[in-house]
């Protein structure tokens, strides 16, 4: 008998492997995060991981969903050298192999899984929000004189240096980072 969502031991492993695979890929990385390293990190048996997550980028997702995404969520002024700041940051994450074979993961496990597309849908969400907040209070400020609309501002700078890090496996320099950069608005 399979068990029961509400069935307190089925809560309390999930709970528990959770937070396994969080310290995991917090402490070692996205490539880290294994059944076994996560059943051995719980403390717990290895099938009873399976019983929850049958995959390992199921596991990675529900570790990842864990994690804050800290990227656009405190603007500073001068605008343009915050994002500039920003997306070194995140163009550096991308960097790392772990890092990019999670991007590409559950971006193609989106296209098939529901329950990984939402996640995706939050997260993009997110990211276009807190980019296009940001904008907003630049123009307003006359930081910015913007060439597209704010809400697309995410797809028009994190787009090119997702493109360098997983379709080229590049590295993106900070001329390309500068040249996103000023291709969202004409700075003042």
């Amino acid at each position: 008998m399979a068990p029961r969502d509400d069935d307190p031991r089925f809560l309390r492993s999930r709970e528990a492997i959770v937070t396994a695979a969080r310290e995991v890929l917090l402490t070692h990385g996205p490539g880290a995060v294994t059944h076994a390293r996560v059943a051995e990190q719980a403390g717990i048996a290895r099938a009873t991981v399976y019983r929850h997550w049958p995959r390992t980028d199921q596991l990675l997702a529900a570790a990842m969903a864990t994690v804050p995404m800290p990227f656009f969520d405190a603007p500073a002024t001068p605008t343009r050298d915050w994002l500039v700041r920003e997306l070194t940051t995140l163009a550096r994450e991308l960097d790392h192999h772990d890092v990019r074979v999670v991007a590409t993961t559950l971006a193609g496990t989106a296209l098939w899984e529901d329950d990984v597309d939402a996640r995706r849908a939050r997260l993009a969400a997110l990211l276009a929000g807190r980019l296009a907040d940001a904008l907003e209070a630049a123009r307003a400020r006359g930081e910015v004189d913007l060439h597209a609309a704010p809400r697309d501002a995410a797809a028009l700078a994190i787009g090119p240096l997702y493109y360098r890090a997983t379709i080229e496996r590049g590295t993106t320099d900070e001329d390309v980072i500068a040249a996103v950069v000023d291709g969202l608005g004409r700075w003042r």
